[in-house]
Formats: C-alpha cells, sequence, structure tokens
C-alpha cells in the first residue's frame, strides 16, 4: 500500500519561493519514479515534474522550468519541489505522485496519489 502526504502549500506573492514536501509510505521507495503535478482552478491536472527512481534524471514542464526544481532523498522516503520566482499562474493544488520504475509526464501514468496542497501565488 503506498501513501503519500504533501506538505509546504501556503498562500505567497509573486516572486517568492517556495519548497513542497512529499512523505511517502512505501515498500521499496527506491523502485518508482515520483511526479508532482498540478491541478489549476477551473482546469485539469497537468505535469509538473518527475524525477527517476535513482535521481539522476528528471523531467519539467516548459512552464516550470529553470523556475521549479524536482528532487529525492531516498534515505527519507521523501520527494521535494523547489519553487522559485512563483507567478500568478502557479496557482493551483500540488499532487504528489508515484509510479514504478519508469519516468513519465503523463498524468493517468501514475498509480497512487497524495491528498494535495494548496499553493495560492497572489499578484
Amino acid at each position: 500500500q503506498v501513501q503519500l502526504v504533501e506538505s509546504g502549500g501556503r498562500l505567497v506573492q509573486a516572486g517568492d519561493s517556495l519548497r513542497l514536501s512529499c512523505a511517502a509510505s512505501i515498500d521499496h521507495f527506491n523502485l518508482y519514479a515520483m511526479g508532482w503535478l498540478r491541478q489549476p482552478p477551473g482546469k485539469e491536472r497537468e505535469f509538473v515534474a518527475v524525477i527517476s527512481r535513482s535521481g539522476d534524471s528528471t523531467s519539467y514542464s516548459d512552464s516550470v522550468k529553470g523556475r521549479f526544481t524536482i528532487s529525492r532523498d531516498n534515505a527519507k522516503n521523501t520527494v521535494y519541489l523547489q519553487m522559485n520566482s512563483l507567478k500568478p499562474e502557479d496557482t493551483a493544488i500540488y499532487y504528489c505522485a508515484a509510479r514504478p520504475l519508469s519516468l513519465s509526464t503523463t498524468p493517468a501514468s501514475f498509480t497512487s496519489w497524495g491528498q494535495g496542497t494548496q499553493v495560492t501565488v497572489s499578484s
């Protein structure tokens, strides 16, 4: 059974930085690629970032590339999303998600999801 718990979301101003964390209760955490996805108000869930099992490979959506950084600590079963230069359009519920083995940027390919954490960026 996989349990993912996100934290760190809050109200910030444009230009601020924020770090999200996701604590995973999961056997063999290092066998899962981990991702962050988000759902803006009134829109569908979209891919943000993904990191490989070992952490040596990452992929980002064009909208966050250069501003966001995904990382993981396999010893702590935790994945992070460092968000810099936040914009109002980054406002969304951010979800942590896991999928076995390989990377994917397709939201539907992730098999386990957290409950989400709200990030609101004011202008």
